[in-house]
């Protein structure tokens, strides 16, 4: 009867009819669960698992607002990304604390501090179990650097990405050599400097600092004078046209945060393996882009058992899986000193990504704090403004625009 009702404390228990305990669990682009979910049902004979998988994080996180106020309609586990986690974290006691309902074992200090604060309320409250992080690299296309007369090795390259004006320096003189663009999109280049200040669109105390933070006009006056230069490819992030231009070449650099490395992968495809490099260096130093959490909604019929699920995914040893399948970057402590991640090769990009992206993760101090609607600015105010530059409207006119719409989100 406890295990029909959800509160078994043993994974193993049957579903009210006698037969398994049926999970479902939300994610959105690469996670890197499906061999994982196959190994926990194997592990877990009691229990099946469904995965809805959502191809890019806006459409999945408006859905879980969406069933978040009807009330019903969520998976057990959900994935939460970081821009959108201040949002889930005003709706706290629609979430499950997992230091109540979790295995008594795993405990906030499992993950790096600033991982596990993220998602702790003001009382205490622990909402979701970190999954990885993105320390941020960069990626480049070694034959096209060495077209254009660049230097093509991971250790030539590191002059041309010290800083972002060497960064766009380089694209200069690359383009004038090249049919390619530098990068993909104005987007993923601001969104890589917005996330390396100190402080973002909001301060601490949510407040709206968009116009009078200057350090974040003076990274749109950067990008958008490149892109008018042609540095810009002008595609959007995850669209067709973006997927293809990884395979066909459009562009030279990609910035790197440690999640990108399976998506170039998966996009570029088997015949450009020895192509695509990555590269410790980064303009500025580092910074962190993206990362995730598992949550249990207070809908679930199964919390305890959805949050054990949760737990084992984000456990070190499931997260160098993970990482070893997509370039997931662990957020667990343990995670990050294993030798098994860090000896761990990547064939595609022909280095020791583990290694690597552990000594990006160690230049990430702390965590840019994001202010609830930090998400739905990002993804519907200032990445369509900054791709209206590169269709032609005026850098001041879109910047006009991206502080009109931030303002009425932050409302």
């Amino acid at each position: 009867m406890l295990a029909a009702c959800g509160s078994s404390d043993d994974t193993g228990g049957n579903g009210s009819d006698g037969g398994p305990i049926e999970l479902t669990i939300g994610t959105f682009t690469e996670f890197g669960y499906e061999d994982l979910l196959e190994e926990y049902q194997r592990l877990n004979p009691n229990i099946k698992i469904k995965h809805n998988k959502t191809g890019q994080g806006g459409p999945y996180h408006q859905q879980l607002f969406t069933k978040l106020g009807a009330g019903s309609g969520l998976e057990d586990v959900v994935a939460i990304e970081e821009g959108h986690l201040s949002d889930v974290m005003a709706k706290a006691s629609l979430f499950n604390n997992l230091l109540e309902i979790g295995p008594k074992d795993v405990t906030a200090d499992r993950w790096l501090d600033w991982k596990s604060q993220q998602a702790t309320t003001k009382d205490g409250k622990l909402i979701g179990y970190g999954t990885d992080i993105g320390p941020l690299a960069m990626c480049y296309r070694k034959d096209l650097f060495e077209a254009a007369g660049l230097p093509s090795d991971p250790e030539g390259v590191k002059p041309l990405f010290e800083t972002w004006d060497s960064y766009f320096a380089a694209g200069d003189q690359f383009i004038a050599k090249s049919d390619a663009a530098w990068y993909d999109a104005n987007a993923q280049i601001f969104n890589a400097m917005h996330n390396q200040l100190p402080v973002g669109f909001f301060d601490t105390s949510d407040q709206l600092v968009i116009e009078t933070n200057a350090d974040i006009k003076a990274n749109w006056d950067k990008v958008t004078a490149a892109s008018g230069r042609g540095q810009s490819a002008g595609l959007v992030a995850f669209s067709n046209e973006w997927n293809s231009g990884f395979k066909s070449g459009a562009f030279a650099t990609k910035t790197c945060p440690s999640w990108m490395l399976g998506v170039i992968k998966n996009q570029a495809g088997p015949e450009n393996k020895g192509k695509w490099a990555v590269t410790d260096a980064f303009p500025g130093g580092g910074g962190n882009w993206g990362g995730s959490f598992l949550a249990v909604p207070t809908q679930s019929k199964h919390p305890q058992e959805a949050a054990k699920l949760a737990a084992w995914l984000t456990a070190p040893e499931q997260q160098i899986k993970a990482f070893g399948k997509t370039g997931n970057f662990p957020s667990q402590k343990a995670a990050q000193t294993a030798p098994e991640l860090l000896e761990k090769t990547d064939d595609y990009f022909g280095v020791k990504a583990g290694e690597l992206f552990a000594k990006q993760a160690a230049k990430v101090g702390q965590a840019q704090y994001k202010g609830p609607g930090d998400g739905r600015i990002q993804e519907n105010v200032t990445s369509p403004a900054l791709q209206s530059v590169e269709q032609g409207t005026s850098p001041a006119d879109a910047w006009a625009q991206v502080v009109d719409g931030a303002t009425k989100i932050a409302k």
